[in-house]
Order: C-alpha cells, then structure tokens, then sequence
C-alpha cells in the first residue's frame, strides 16, 4: 500500500477569494498548494489534507508521514518574540493562532509515534518553536536576499542562493555538500529547539534547514514543492514512510 502522507494548510476569509460567489463571502476556506499533493503522489505516496479539527493523537495513529507546510508568521507569543508587525486580522498575512496550535499538535504527536515529518519554511519554522526554538521576527539586511515581504517577485524564482550543509547530516545526504535553493522568508530559525541541530546555513550564516540526529525529522526554509522536478525530500519522506514499522517506534 502507499503510504498515507499527510499535509497541513491555512485558512483563509472567503472575502479574499477572487470571483468568489458573494453568498459564501462571509465564511472561510481551507486552502492547500496543489504542488505538495503532486510532488508526493509523484514520489509514489498518498497525499491527504488535514483541516484544523483534524489533530492529535488519533489522526496522526492513521498517517505513516506529516508535513508542515509555509503561510504567515507563527504568532510570536507561542515562542515569546515581539508583536509582529504584519499581523492583519483575517485576511492571508495574518497570526492565525489556530493553526499554530494545530501543527504544533501535530508536529508532536508525529513525533511521539515516531512518524516522519518534514516542514517546509513556515513549517521549518513551526518545527523549531514545537520544539521550544525560538525565530528572528524580520531578517535583517545580510547581503543574501531571503525575499522580504516587501520585495517578494511576481515570478517565482526556483534557485535564488546557496545552501551550505553538514557532512554527514541528512540534509547533505538528500542535497549534497551544497545547493542552490529558492527563498521567499522574512524570519528565520534562532535559538534552536531541543535536540535539534542545523544542517544547513546560508552564506549569511542563517539556518536553511534542522534535523533531529537518528530520527525521521527534517526542516527546509526554503520551498521545495516550488521546484519543477521532486525535490529529494518528498523522495525522502515517502520512502521512510514506507519503512515505518507497525504503530511507530518502539
């Protein structure tokens, strides 16, 4: 059987929805990039959806792999930053509580029972704060463009800067000693949450991807679901799925 992979979204105010019906304005809509269902159905797994009530322990008993996926800031005081200053009530940019919670959820539960999980930008992101990191609430002007809110192109790029990764780690495993990778991030991983580590950093220094040493736990800050080709995690992240024994680890 394939592996069931499951993947978070975002919800969002029917009033941003282009051509929307004006009789449904008034409720809200769960929104999903098609590229992560494409790119692990074209990695030979099972893609599935989770809405926000579908959370805890009894969803993640019948998933075999979980990924977190980008969107808005993580509200700053799950993980004790200042306001953020892009919070904007409802509409796509805003705080939305509730999916922190929910993925912070998820992301343990998925690792209590020992099932891979892969985030990918915010959700690298959401990775560290689960795990008691903290994030810098704007990068700075480094010299190495992480695509500020205020700069984000029309197009998207799919190779913007290099990455530069850990002998030995998992990242380097799946990338090589170093990659070029697309970057559409304005807060970045700090002080890393416990028992993670940093495979992989940017030329400025800023960490592009976290793992959990031995076990099926990988962060990317960039959007691998973006590139054309599978990127090696959705690869990854099926194939693990696949070797998970019966009820998670032992």
């Amino acid at each position: 059987m394939k592996p069931l992979v499951a993947i978070t979204g975002r919800r969002i105010s029917g009033t941003g929805l282009v051509g929307l019906d004006p009789r449904w304005a008034s409720g809200r809509a769960d929104m999903y990039w098609s590229e992560f269902g494409v790119k692990v159905s074209a990695a030979g797994g099972l893609a599935v959806q989770l809405p926000y009530e579908s959370v805890g322990d009894e969803i993640v008993e019948r998933i075999d792999a979980l990924i977190v996926t980008g969107g808005q800031d993580v509200d700053p005081q799950v993980w004790g930053g200042p306001p953020s200053e892009y919070e904007t009530d409802g509409e796509v940019l805003a705080i939305d509580r509730r999916r922190d919670d929910y993925e912070i959820a998820l992301v343990r539960a998925a690792l209590d029972r020992g099932i891979p999980i892969l985030g990918v930008c915010r959700g690298h992101q959401v990775l560290n704060v689960a795990l008691g990191g903290t994030l810098i609430p704007d990068l700075p002007d480094t010299g190495v463009t992480h695509a500020s809110l205020a700069s984000m192109p029309d197009v998207r790029p799919e190779l913007e800067h290099p990455v530069d990764f850990e002998p030995g780690s998992l990242a380097a495993r799946l990338y090589g000693e170093r990659a070029a990778v697309n970057s559409w991030h304005h807060q970045a991983v700090a002080e890393l949450g416990t028992g993670l580590v940093a495979s992989g950093r940017a030329p400025d220094g800023v960490v592009e991807s976290i793992e959990l040493p031995g076990r099926d736990v990988l962060g990317l800050q960039w959007h691998p679901e973006a590139i054309l080709d599978v990127d090696p995690c959705f690869e990854w992240v099926v194939d693990r799925a696949r070797t998970l024994p019966v009820g998670g680890l032992s």
